[in-house]
């Protein structure tokens, strides 16, 4: 099964803000087995979100909103949704009652406008909100299912872990989703690609990225299957093809960096490792060489 997830607010758009939800939600996801195919930042315009509301649920399984779920007019989710499964939102006293409450816990009070937060999709489940006054919702159309999240990640890491990820138990099959990191050097991208794809292009899982970066060249291998065992096996199996075709160009096979590696194998050799700076001192930028005692540096022993 696959997962789509959408932050709503125009205030994601901006440079100032940025999506984390999505990064704790995929991991939860992945912990199920579930594969995130997909994300988006949505503003806060109903018709743009009804319509990749219905679009991802035409092609996933799962479907998490986050954001959107307060009492002013920008909070569009509930009515996107709604418009995006041809349903009527419908109010319900007792969560208005239940909103009251809690203003009152909070020595305030409820302004008029919050009973907007009362109105529920047509057959979904209200997911009660302990830490915040945005009730979610649950609701299932055609075999998928719809999550609606407040956008404040205390709130929603609360009633995800609460309230969905039981639910999601027991409709997703159960499926194990293991990856392997390589990372190799001393070999340019293309090459790289040239040499392992004759490996990795027989399958379509494990599922293989390669990312480049300066000196250092990423391999990632991912793999869904049924038992944890099987996914582990698969990814030996390609890994072990994909590290003999690369030998020593492969430095670290757990995703450590070259520092790290370096730093292993230095302590291992009970080494040390000095450093020589330099620096600008005169104004005519004539370098000199600054070193001291305190630039020989020792690895600490584990």
């Amino acid at each position: 099964m696959d997962a789509e997830i959408i932050a709503v607010g125009s205030e994601m758009l901006t440079p100032d803000r940025v999506d984390t939800n999505s990064l704790y939600l995929t991991g939860e996801l992945n912990n199920l087995g579930v594969e995130v195919v997909s994300k988006s930042v949505i503003g806060d315009h109903r018709d743009r979100l009804a319509a990749a509301v219905h679009q991802a649920l035409s092609r996933s399984g799962i479907l998490i909103l986050s954001g959107g779920l307060g009492p002013t007019e920008d909070d569009v989710t509930r009515e996107a949704v709604a418009q995006a499964l041809d349903r009527k939102l419908v109010f319900h006293s007792e969560v208005a009652d239940g909103l009251a409450r809690r203003f009152e816990q909070m020595k305030r009070t409820m302004a008029e406008i919050n009973k907007r937060q009362a109105f529920v999709i047509e057959g979904a489940d209200v997911l009660a909100n302990d830490r915040g006054t945005a009730p979610g919702q649950w609701v299932e159309e055609s075999g998928a299912v719809a999550m609606l999240l407040p956008g404040p990640p205390h709130e929603l890491k609360a009633m995800f872990e609460r309230q969905c990820l039981p639910r999601l138990t027991r409709i997703v099959p159960r499926q194990a989703i293991k990856t392997v990191l390589l990372r190799a050097t001393g070999i340019t991208e293309s090459d790289l690609d040239t040499l392992i794809a004759p490996v990795y292009k027989k399958y379509t899982n494990p599922v293989t990225t390669i990312l480049a970066g300066n000196g250092d060249i990423q391999v990632h291998l991912r793999a869904r299957c049924a038992t944890e065992a099987e996914a582990v096996q698969l990814l030996a199996e390609v890994a072990g093809s994909i590290e003999l075709l690369l030998a020593d160009k492969v430095y670290s096979r757990n995703g450590d960096s070259i520092e790290v590696v370096v730093g292993d194998l230095l302590r291992q050799a009970h080494a040390t490792v000095a450093v020589a700076c330099w620096a600008s001192v005169l104004p005519r930028l004539r370098a000199v060489p600054i070193i001291s005692p305190a630039a020989s540096l020792r690895i600490p022993m584990k």
